[in-house]
């Protein structure tokens, strides 16, 4: 993070606050095969179709995803490819820190 103003840190911050939460992860990781209509994300993760349509929302806004009309469906698809990147970074950051803690619980103790 270069000298952002406080506006850019705001847009920042916002983009983060839509990737912390469970649900809306879960979310972008069924996109990475491609566009899902709500109903087909709903059975994908679990919830609601006003829960999914809700979250679904909060990403769009923040540029996560991306809405597309075909006939009387409505696709969502991944907005930026780099966002998977930045998850992948982010969970690999946390596995390698569970590892370290599981090892750490699993060496014999003298």
């Amino acid at each position: 993070m270069q000298a952002l103003d406080d506006q850019a840190l705001d847009h920042v911050a916002d983009y983060f606050r839509a990737l912390a939460e469970p649900l809306r992860l879960k979310l972008l990781n069924a996109l990475r095969g491609g566009p899902l209509n709500v109903s087909e994300l709903t059975a994908i993760v679990g919830s609601s179709q006003a829960n999914v349509s809700t979250h679904l929302g909060v990403l769009a806004k923040a540029g996560l995803v991306s809405r597309q009309s075909r006939g009387t469906s409505v696709f969502y698809e991944i907005g930026d490819e780099r966002t998977y990147q930045l998850c992948d970074l982010v969970c690999g950051q946390i596995t390698d820190r569970l590892l370290v803690q599981v090892q750490g619980m699993t060496r014999p103790r003298n």
